[in-house]
């Protein structure tokens, strides 16, 4: 192959990979600065994941859930491809998205504890899709806050944090 028709060849592949929305944030850092993938939650309790990164794009589906975690897995200018504790993935707006820090209780009915053991006494009970401000986590426990209650919740127990993942 002659030299130049290597270079149009590598010039098509960049500008190919630079076409698809969102490709060059992924497992990168993102234009804000913060890691990709990453955990945030959602503002409103009426957000619409669209097909693809714009107003263009049709409505797939409308999340009625504020607070609810969401993955960030890409970015596209205002917009930002996520993933619910489902699987669903869909682009939303950049400014429907907070910071803050969310679980979604997963499987069956989980203890909210005292102290982060197995041993320590439940402060309450939480259902299967009940959302709690994360206020922070070590190893394998997370201290949440839902329904009115702060408590450990086991980190297998409920969706919205990286294994081994420690906030305060």
């Amino acid at each position: 192959m002659q030299p130049r028709s290597r270079s149009i060849l590598l010039a098509m592949a960049l500008l190919a990979a630079l076409a698809a929305p969102g490709a060059w944030a992924q497992g990168r850092a993102a234009r804000d600065g913060e890691s990709m993938p990453r955990w945030q939650s959602l503002k409103s309790d009426n957000v619409n994941l669209r097909v693809g990164p714009g107003n263009q794009h049709p409505i797939e589906w409308v999340v009625k859930r504020r607070h609810l975690p969401v993955r960030v897995l890409a970015e596209s200018d205002q917009w930002r491809k996520v993933r619910d504790s489902n699987g669903t993935e869909g682009w939303i707006s950049r400014a429907l998205l907070s910071g803050a820090r969310y679980g979604v209780v997963t499987g069956e009915i989980r203890a909210l504890r005292l102290d982060p053991s197995t041993d320590a006494v439940a402060v309450a009970r939480l259902e299967p899709g009940v959302v709690g401000k994360l206020l922070e986590c070590r190893d394998a426990w997370c201290r949440m806050e839902a329904g009115g209650f702060r408590g450990w919740i086991a980190r297998a127990e409920f969706w919205g944090t990286d294994p081994g993942e420690n906030f305060r």
